[in-house]
């Protein structure tokens, strides 16, 4: 079954298992079976990007005190409000329903890891000190690529803490070119050298 240009029916072993895998499997098969895939993949991404940049909706998933049909009907209310559809909103009603609210955000992730896995790519986790420019992304693919990972998936992000150069990470790997680990090494070799 092809849905979306993303083959369904192959079982596809992937990072993310146990309750957030379970849940991420249910949510991309019911869309995979709507023909709705390529939209709740988008809005889940959407959703997941919500979370991380509001601190009153994280905090309306992670506080178990709130009473589950309040925190319910407001998380309801702000998918509803920022206009998500209504496979993902009955979705997260089934989320709240269960008291799995907290682990929302990880579920996220695993639907994102499964859509990656399905459509055979690999993820490169790239951080930077700076925002890659668009040559510098071209040159980074071009280099994976030679490395071995054709389809790749880059996935950028800022930490000025590096000061200088990147860390890619591709699975189980870690190319760590960044100045702040260069400037550690040269540390320990001049303590070794005393």
């Amino acid at each position: 079954m092809v849905a979306s240009g993303v083959t369904t029916a192959q079982p596809v072993a992937f990072a993310a298992n146990g309750l957030e895998g379970r849940y991420a499997i249910a949510l991309y098969d019911l869309a995979a079976e709507q023909r709705q895939l390529d939209t709740v993949l988008d809005e889940g991404g959407a959703l997941a990007r919500l979370i991380d940049e509001s601190a009153p909706l994280r905090t309306v998933l992670e506080d178990r005190r709130l009473d589950i049909l309040v925190s319910r009907k407001a998380v309801l209310a702000v998918l509803e409000a920022q206009g998500f559809g209504q496979i993902l909103r009955n979705f997260v009603g089934v989320v709240a329903d269960n008291r799995r609210l907290p682990v929302l955000r990880r579920i996220l992730a695993a639907l994102d890891a499964l859509a990656v896995a399905r459509r055979g790519e690999v993820v490169a986790e790239v951080s930077s000190a700076v925002a890659l420019t668009a040559e510098q992304r071209t040159q980074l693919q071009a280099r994976l690529a030679e490395a071995g990972y054709s389809r790749i998936n880059i996935r950028e992000r800022v930490d000025s803490s590096l000061l200088g150069g990147l860390v890619v990470r591709v699975g189980a790997k870690l190319y760590d070119a960044s100045l702040k680990t260069r400037l550690f090494r040269l540390h320990y070799a001049m303590k070794g050298a005393a």
